[in-house]
């Protein structure tokens, strides 16, 4: 085995050492010091285990690269004593020591053997980007050594400074390796771009800017595919004839990809790179870096359900580490597409996928594991609200049951390389999904501006030969009509074979049906409960029902992207046990009265809706209660005052039923549902008087009590009885002063002196007294002579003491 000499060997003593000892490291060397292509070969040499190294890589595109360095470097091809494992393809023979593969492999390995068989060693290269995938299988394998192979060797590789929680983490020494780089002069733009101009136009600028100004290789980064090929589109006529575009991305043929990696005879060379170029690639001949400041990432996207590919602002680490991409070989430049000041409004480091992707795989692999969150050492442990809905969803699915462990169906959906809403629909319909599932787990195929409709995309993969409206990208189509096959090679042939494409869709999405609301516009209520709208001009907008494969994500109303028609009839025969007759009995707030309803119903749609003509009055009644909690109670004179009684005696330390409204409100079905019978709108409660269902919350001797602390009434000279209000800081009456005529003590209620208004014949108060002798002693007098002259047919006795007390006027003088 001869090579050159790397950066990486300086660190290899130490490493191998630290493996030896204690069976665990952590190794942090920067980019380009050789970790990748040298560590696996010297462990391999010294004989630090008898089993297979499997080494994890993230991308595929990088596991064959390493693969095939390393076999180089033995004067072997791939299949040899280095071989490669990736989805789609696999070069690996029994003479194979070395494997490298990309991450959710070593997932499916583990799961169908725990023990790891033949398997002496696992490094996960690249950690710091810290992928849901690597995060899982670390864990998993952390978990194996600890209870099954204390002899299994593991070691996380990574380009990051901060190695200390990983190595917290696995109990594990740290070994650094310095690299090597040269200077690198950073540019950055002199003003911001002004946001009329074109991202891709402004990077196109900087790339020919770049080009004059410097020699040697060009590594453009871009966010994806669409941005290369529309950058590539733009410099093909501007760059010097001795340019070569190498266009580099995750989904491009693989031929096509190691042309871009490979070093050019003549000229330079000018590759347009996704963040695949960032670290796992050696690119040779490298000088100038420019960076476009974008970067895309996995998150979890609502409207779709899953987790897709988003564009956003580069991290500042991810910055340093393209700027090192400059340095490999000879001093270089790293023109960036920002200014300075802009420069601080970047993020420090990006997310762990784990924080900010679709836990339902997460949570699949775990139920099928047999372990929660909890159960495993995770580096940045799953968010429980996020959990809890992977879990919602795969319950949805049939994958887990109503105690989140996994079913037969579960363990089958575990087994399919898709997200487990795709995979369930594989599951289900068997093969012939498969080219429905391919293309929702990519890119659109049809340009910006295409209709909704899934089957113009269907018809395209299907026939991309033929006459469509809205022509397909080519090399999207043949992506997924490759991955289709793969796919489908995997399905097996079910009873539901035979499927159409919507009843696939409603199969991945049960939860994304959409029932057209009544009315012009074309909104849609989801059986999950959310609410869609499609553009007015959508060949789809006047569909009864359809299937929302993809929408905007807006919590409010989501836009739907794309979807797909469903009839009534496909929606009954996959959902019949699902769709059931309803009786609804529920408080209308718009109308303000109860309605009566029977609903045949799927999840939140309703498919069917007649009046519910004889529904009993206990429902009725129920409902009502739910009226008044809208309404509010309707408090007579009467109530209020019995209220306010109770009240006084609670003050005073009696055993008595809170009356105050937030007690009341609160428990409407224990005292008022028995008298509400027969009531149904908001005009009904108006009429309505709470006293009797009041009354009835106090027993007999609460009652007898309530009448003699706190009496209701107040008998005059006349007999009349007057109610007392005990709603103010002392008891009160009103009645016409002539009533109290005679009356030479002052009413009490207990030993609390009555307040007392006196009101004039026409019932205007004209004293108001806690002291009735007091007032005949004093003001009456006055009130005598002025109301005398305003009522002379009406008694004013100069000793209103001895006079009786009278409601009537004088007797007319004969």
């Amino acid at each position: 085995m001869t090579r050159d000499r790397l950066p990486i060997d300086d660190a290899i003593p130490a490493l191998l050492t630290a493996l030896r000892d204690t069976g665990r490291a952590v190794l942090q060397a920067p980019p380009g010091a050789g970790k990748t292509t040298v560590v696996p070969l010297e462990m391999l040499a010294v004989g630090l285990t008898q089993g297979r190294i499997v080494m994890l890589e993230p991308r595929r595109l990088a596991a064959r690269a390493a693969a095939e360095r390393m076999a180089s470097t033995l004067g072997e091809k791939p299949g040899e004593t280095v071989g490669y494992r990736v989805r789609g393809d696999a070069k690996v023979s029994e003479a194979t020591r070395i494997e490298v593969v990309t991450e959710g492999i070593l997932t499916r390995r583990i799961q169908s053997d725990p023990e790891l068989t033949g398997i002496g060693a696992v490094i996960f290269d690249e950690f710091h980007e810290r992928s849901l995938n690597a995060d899982l299988g670390l864990a998993l394998c952390l978990e194996v050594a600890g209870a099954l192979r204390d002899d299994l060797m593991l070691l996380a590789m990574s380009a990051t400074l901060d190695a200390a929680p990983v190595a917290e983490l696995m109990q594990a020494p740290i070994v650094t390796s310095q690299g090597r780089s040269f200077p690198v002069e950073t540019r950055h733009l002199d003003t911001p771009t002004p946001k009329k101009t074109r991202w891709d136009a402004a990077l196109a600028d900087l790339v020919a800017k770049a080009v004059s100004e410097t020699t040697g290789g060009v590594l453009v980064f871009l966010p994806g595919e669409g941005e290369i090929r529309r950058t590539e589109a733009l410099l093909k006529d501007r760059l010097p004839p001795d340019c070569q575009i190498r266009p580099l991305f995750g989904a491009m043929d693989f031929a096509a990809q190691r042309a871009a990696i490979a070093p050019v005879t003549q000229g330079r060379k000018v590759v347009l790179a996704t963040s695949i170029a960032e670290t796992s690639l050696t690119i040779e001949g490298i000088r100038v870096v420019v960076d476009g400041g974008k970067s895309r990432r996995a998150r979890f996207d609502p409207g779709s359900g899953m987790s897709r590919l988003v564009t956003e602002p580069v991290t500042r680490a991810e910055a340093t580490q393209r700027t090192g991409r400059a340095g490999r070989v000879a001093e270089g430049t790293c023109y960036r597409l920002w200014t300075k000041g802009e420069e601080g409004a970047l993020p420090a480091y990006p997310p762990a996928e784990i924080e900010a992707t679709d836990l339902a795989g997460l949570a699949l692999e775990l139920a099928l594991w047999g372990a929660t969150p909890d159960d495993l050492p995770f580096l940045t442990p799953p968010n429980p609200g996020s959990y809890a809905e992977a879990q919602a969803l795969l319950q949805m699915l049939g994958a887990l049951d109503g105690s989140n462990h996994i079913t037969e169906h579960g363990k089958t959906l575990a087994k399919l390389p898709l997200h487990p809403r795709l995979a369930h629909m594989l599951g289900t319909a068997g093969p012939d999904a498969a080219l429905l599932a391919a293309l929702l787990a990519d890119r659109d195929p049809l340009p910006r501006g295409a209709p909704v409709d899934l089957t113009l995309r269907m018809a395209a993969l299907r026939d991309p030969k033929g006459r469509h409206p809205h022509p397909a990208n080519h090399g999207t189509v043949m992506r997924i009509r490759a991955e289709a096959k793969r796919l489908a090679s995997q399905a097996k042939s079910t009873p539901g074979s035979g499927m159409s494409d919507a009843e696939c869709a409603a199969l991945a999405y049960p939860d994304r049906i959409g029932l057209r609301r009544k009315g012009d516009a074309p909104r849609f209520v989801l059986s999950g409960g959310k609410g869609a709208l499609l553009p007015d001009e959508d060949p789809l907008a006047g569909q009864r029902l359809l299937v929302a494969t993809d929408l905007d994500g807006n919590p409010r109303e989501a836009r739907i992207r794309q979807a797909i028609a469903l009839s009534d009839s496909e929606l009954r025969a996959l959902f019949t046990d699902q769709i059931a007759w309803h009786d609804v009995c529920h408080w209308d707030r718009r109308e303000r009265r109860v309605v009566a309803r029977k609903q045949e119903r799927f999840g939140a749609l309703i498919l069917d809706d007649r009046m519910w003509k004889d529904a009993p009055d206990d429902a009725i009644a129920l409902a009502m209660l739910d009226g008044i909690r809208d309404l509010g109670l309707n408090w007579s004179d009467p109530a209020r005052r019995f209220a306010a009684r109770v009240a006084l005696l609670r003050e005073a330390g009696e055993d008595l039923p809170d009356m105050t409204d937030a007690a009341l409100l609160e428990d409407l079905e224990t005292w008022l549902l028995p008298y509400i019978t027969g009531l149904k709108t908001a005009a009904d409660w108006k009429r309505f008087d709470m006293l009797d269902a009041l009354r009835a919350r106090l027993t007999y001797d609460q009652m007898q009590r309530l009448d003699a602390a706190a009496p209701a009434h107040f008998t005059t000279p006349l007999g009349r009885r007057i109610p007392i209000d005990y709603s103010g800081d002392h008891p009160e009456i009103s009645l016409r002063l002539q009533e109290m005529f005679g009356q030479t003590t002052h009413p009490t209620v207990g030993r609390t002196p009555l307040r007392v208004t006196l009101l004039s014949p026409a019932g205007r108060p004209v004293q108001t007294t806690l002291d009735i002798p007091g007032f005949w002693d004093s003001s009456y007098a006055d009130v005598r002579k002025d109301m005398r002259g305003r009522y002379p047919k009406h008694p004013w006795p100069e000793n209103p003491r001895e006079a009786d007390p009278t409601l009537r006027a004088k007797r007319r003088k004969s």
